[in-house]
């Protein structure tokens, strides 16, 4: 995957923004404030990606240009792209994966915005949103 590539595919997730808060060298994507990917700008490529724990630890397993990262090493995979060992397809999947658990941590004002639009918020049965709750009142 090419850096082109990679910010496209971070870009198309809904409500997406690319940040340098880091200065020129970092390209942070989030949504609702919430980073969900972290990559190089310049040079070799790289990536690092919230997975789940068990998942995170098995793709260490799995590939050797995948690592912990240092900073948060439990729930963070930092990935060499530029070793050329991860499809394309399969990076791109990482990157949904991290989008979707970050989404999943926001207010609940959020999620029923990006609600239909985030595969982890559908009903695991329909390609639908789950119906809403019945009032308590």
């Amino acid at each position: 995957m090419n850096r082109e590539r990679l910010y496209e595919t971070c870009l198309a997730q809904p409500e997406a923004v690319e940040e340098h808060p880091f200065g020129p060298d970092l390209t942070v994507f989030k949504v609702v404030q919430k980073v969900f990917v972290i990559a190089t700008a310049h040079g070799d490529l790289t990536v690092n990606v919230k997975c789940d724990p068990e998942v995170a630890e098995t793709l260490r397993g799995t590939y050797d240009s995948v690592r912990a990262m240092s900073v948060w090493p439990k729930h963070w995979n930092w990935v060499d792209i530029s070793a050329g060992e991860v499809a394309d397809t399969e990076l791109e999947q990482w990157i949904e994966d991290s989008y979707d658990l970050v989404v999943d941590k926001l207010p609940q004002v959020h999620k029923l915005r990006l609600q239909g639009e985030v595969r982890s918020l559908l009903h695991p049965m329909m390609d639908e949103p789950a119906p809403p709750r019945e009032s308590i009142r």
